[in-house]
């Protein structure tokens, strides 16, 4: 029962964005605008405050960056290829298929979690793989979808993919946390303060514009295909994960990381890219809405499975 009730209110928070969402109570329209300041405003402010602790740099095992960022590209590989060979998929659908099996949203969901399950380290885990998700999982969609398109436009646009890489806020409030441990500056007061009022609004705001942006009508069309993508996410993608965890000998804490990091819904970036590009738009905005649903139960069961109850 105290697993549920620490994970429970994270997704009652999502529940209540939908249901205000579909009830009219607040405008759907709203759920971008929440969405940009949980990515651009909170979630920066929390990562640097994390990752500019030096004390929490001890706590990081690149085996955990191994297991999860190795777990991802393998299924990622993995759908693509099939979906590719046996479905008949161009690369553009390929990869974008490969993408909502193994992109994931560890910057709203997962970071919640692990930072109600173990604090900073948890946070800390969290801003790692989402790192590696900005920093290298995008830009190869990004390339792999350029390069899908090359024969219509023949043309590779590669300064806005380093413009996008270069501007993450993510990656920027790691680059200056990492640089303001190293000074030895050590964090004001009033400073520490302010980051942590802006990093305890992540949670509710990300969860919320989740739910409020969460739609059902397009299940309607080929719903044992987007099951069947939402499964490999929720299910075989931590499952890898967890195989590469158990290899490499890594920590109890840090494998029930990687493994949430994993089992987490798809990530929203995903169809963002889908949108741009103009590929499988349909498929990537139902497996993230799917997968965030049926994430629920999922993310529960591997909870109590690696963490108890």
């Amino acid at each position: 029962m105290h697993l549920v009730g620490t994970i429970f209110p994270i997704f009652a928070i999502v529940v209540a964005g939908w249901l205000a969402g579909v009830t009219g109570y607040v405008p759907r329209a709203l759920g971008g605008s929440l969405t940009r300041f949980a990515y651009y405003v909170a979630m920066p402010a929390l990562v640097f405050l994390t990752i500019s602790d030096e004390r929490l740099h001890a706590l990081l095992d690149w085996r955990f960056l191994a297991a999860f960022g190795g777990g991802s590209l393998i299924c990622f590989v993995v759908v693509m290829a099939i979906a590719r060979l046996r479905g008949g998929a161009t690369l553009g659908s390929g990869t974008m298929l490969g993408a909502a099996a193994s992109m994931t949203n560890t910057a709203f969901v997962a970071l919640p979690i692990l930072k109600t399950l173990y604090g900073k380290p948890g946070v800390l885990a969290a801003a790692v793989a989402t790192v590696f998700i900005g920093a290298f999982m995008f830009p190869l969609l990004v390339v792999l979808l350029e390069i899908s398109r090359f024969d219509t436009s023949r043309k590779i646009r590669m300064a806005p993919l380093i413009r996008q890489i270069a501007t993450n806020p993510v990656i920027l409030a790691t680059v200056f946390g990492v640089a303001w441990s190293l000074s030895g500056f050590g964090m004001p007061a009033p400073l520490e303060s302010f980051l942590t009022v802006l990093g305890d609004a992540l949670t509710p705001c990300a969860l919320f514009a989740i739910g409020l942006e969460l739609t059902l009508s397009e299940f309607r069309q080929r719903l044992s295909f987007y099951a069947l993508v939402t499964a490999v996410k929720l299910v075989i993608t931590p499952l890898v994960v967890y195989a590469l965890c158990l290899a490499s000998g890594l920590g109890q804490a840090a494998t029930v990381a990687a493994v949430v990091c994993a089992a987490v819904p798809t990530a929203k970036s995903a169809y963002i890219l889908a949108t741009e590009y103009d590929v499988e738009k349909t498929t990537v905005g139902a497996v993230i809405s799917m997968s965030t649903l049926i994430s629920i139960v999922t993310l529960i069961a591997w909870l109590y499975l690696l963490h108890g109850p």
